[in-house]
């Protein structure tokens, strides 16, 4: 493995892989090799991104020598083995979201990635995203005063083919834990974790939740009322209250975006407008290669524990609303 600049294994040759890979490249990051579960598929990719080498399985993309941290893009139920692959062959991982399917698999990777030194750090890369860093210092100086409320949503119209990833419960579908997600850890990001759980959901003919509304309460009397859809398009706004101020976040929220600090008379104290190159992927290997370079351990934006503890917040959730896999 190189001690400079990390190479990129890219496991998994879906839209998502796709997306990562072109702003990996786009931001001077090294792509080495993309894996996939067949040759054909691999060399696909590696053909359309310039990738270097394609590997026709994931056991060979891991053990590849000039690859030093693999993303892992495959459907959820995978992330886990996938991540303990890519581990126990000695690389660093990326693990698109959700982190696991529950809290227990995402307690392995972390157990995992500790043992041996390595970072593991979930995709969720709306932390790193300069609007979210903006928004925490914001937050911390204490422009809101005290914060009493989050509201968020994440409603999609999506593939409405039963077989589909998002329908399909062998693949970890439905709305929570793959629209969801995105609310559920933005009220972890302002407000921490919460010690109260409510949930409604309705599901869709194959099993999965389609609609799931979540409210989250708080030691210091906060509150976050959270929705998600997937077959509904909405705004996908998110705002927070405060005693002093609140932040208007406009569409999508967890995308790169503008938002507003607006005072309590509605005149509008500061505005914040987004403005990267590409889809802002990027920002979230920076963060990894950053771990890399010195040497382990946790992000601040995003710490493994704090990955650990929001795929608890989803297991209870799921339990709220009978959600089984």
């Amino acid at each position: 493995m190189t001690t400079s600049s990390p190479a990129w294994g890219i496991l998994g040759t879906g839209g998502i892989a796709a997306a990562m890979t072109r702003d990996l490249q786009l931001d001077g990051h090294t792509v080495a090799a993309v894996g996939s579960r067949t040759p054909e598929s691999a060399a696909r990719f590696a053909a359309a991104h310039a990738i270097p080498r394609s590997h026709g399985s994931y056991e060979e993309l891991v053990a590849d020598p000039d690859v030093d941290v693999v993303y892992i893009a495959t459907p959820h139920p995978q992330h886990a083995p996938n991540a303990l692959l890519a581990l126990a062959a000695g690389k660093h991982v990326l693990v698109e979201k959700p982190f696991t399917m529950n809290e227990r698999e995402a307690q392995q990777i972390a157990d995992a990635a500790n043992a041996a030194g390595l970072v593991a750090l979930e995709a969720m890369w709306t932390r790193w995203l300069p609007h979210m860093e903006r928004l925490q210092e914001v937050l911390s100086d204490g422009t809101l005063g005290e914060v009493r409320s989050v509201v968020a949503h994440h409603n999609q119209r999506t593939n409405p083919d039963p077989a589909a990833r998002m329908l399909n419960p062998a693949l970890g579908g439905g709305a929570l834990l793959d629209l969801g997600i995105y609310p559920v850890s933005f009220a972890w990001d302002v407000l921490g974790a919460p010690d109260k759980v409510l949930a409604l959901s309705a599901p869709t003919d194959t099993g999965v939740d389609r609609q799931t509304s979540i409210l989250l309460g708080y030691p210091s009397g906060a509150q976050a009322a959270l929705t998600t859809e997937l077959d509904a398009a909405g705004d996908n706004s998110a705002t927070i209250v405060g005693t002093d101020a609140r932040v208007e976040l406009d569409a999508t929220f967890y995308a790169p975006t503008s938002f507003r600090v607006v005072a309590p008379d509605g005149h509008v104290i500061e505005t914040y407008e987004s403005r990267i190159d590409g889809r802002g992927m990027q920002y979230q290997a920076r963060a990894v290669e950053r771990l890399i370079a010195a040497g382990g351990g946790e992000d601040s934006r995003l710490p493994l524990s704090q990955s650990v503890a929001i795929m608890g917040t989803l297991d209870t959730i799921r339990e709220r609303i009978g959600l089984t896999y």
